[in-house]
């Protein structure tokens, strides 16, 4: 037959093993005491801030500016069908209308560009293929524009 063993219980009061475990408890709870000390504003200050977005005083929505019109079409004589200044006069004329429409030229220097532009049409128009093309040329060039040879 086998012997109970005696059910398994705590120091005794009084006893020097009691004295210890509270000293333990003692000791492991006035340590976590200063850093719950210093982490608590932390805690507080990231509670606000992520509160304090929540209540933010409503603005309303900003308005869109106007976007920049695209220029009239030049008045350019008429140019000779299938000459290879028409075909770049009119691209470069299609580049800068998206260039002034969409905001990224200034109408003060399309208005230069357009000069130009108007010199070409011209010599184009009198069938002076390559001065057209050298002037398209240099004011590409000039303003920045890629130009191939």
């Amino acid at each position: 037959m086998a012997t109970a063993l005696p059910a398994a219980r705590g120091p005794e009061p009084g006893s020097r093993n009691l004295q210890r475990a509270e000293f333990d408890m003692l000791k492991r709870s006035t340590l976590a005491s200063p850093l719950a000390v210093a982490t608590a504003p932390w805690g507080l200050f990231l509670a606000a801030l992520a509160l304090g977005g929540c209540s933010q005083p409503h603005r309303p929505a900003p308005q869109a500016a106007a976007a920049p019109s695209a220029p009239a079409l030049p008045a350019w004589p008429a140019l000779p069908e299938g000459a290879a200044c028409t075909g770049e006069l009119n691209r470069y004329q299609a580049v800068l209308d998206a260039d002034v429409g969409t905001g990224n030229l200034a109408r003060s220097v399309y208005e230069k560009i357009e000069a130009d532009m108007s010199r070409a049409a011209e010599a184009c128009a009198a069938g002076k293929d390559s001065e057209a093309r050298a002037i398209i040329r240099s004011t590409k060039l000039k303003h920045g524009y890629r130009a191939y040879l």
